[in-house]
């Protein structure tokens, strides 16, 4: 990983480039995950990007070393939580019902971005 993004080889054998949205660890998994979207996805104008999450075993040097695939729907679960609550601390406010999003708020300057993963 570097300068926040992280490169992983697709089914094709392509090197994908990634920008990482963010990393967090659970306890009861005992695992780290990345959630991470293709470099691009953003500039096409639209403002839904395809999410992607892996688990991943950290480098010597403290980076984002080999992804894992997700294995289970706990996990998953656990994953669109954590999305959820960084998409709210995104949005800057705690509820809000912008169009892309599942919350109620009062907020007229709220700007949330609906992310979905793959």
């Amino acid at each position: 990983m570097e300068d926040n993004k992280l490169t992983y080889i697709d089914e094709n054998g392509n090197e994908v480039l990634c920008e990482v949205l963010f990393t967090f660890e659970s306890e009861e998994f005992g695992k780290k995950y990345v959630l991470f979207y293709e470099v691009g996805d953003m500039e096409d104008g639209d403002d839904k990007v395809s999410v992607m999450a892996a688990s991943f075993k950290e480098g010597e040097d403290g980076s984002i070393g080999e992804l894992f695939a997700v294995e289970t729907d706990e996990e998953w679960d656990l994953i669109e939580e954590m999305l959820q609550k960084f998409d709210d601390e995104e949005c800057g406010c705690d509820d809000c019902d912008c169009e892309e999003c599942d919350h109620e708020c009062d907020d007229e300057h709220c700007d949330c971005h609906h992310h979905h993963h793959e």
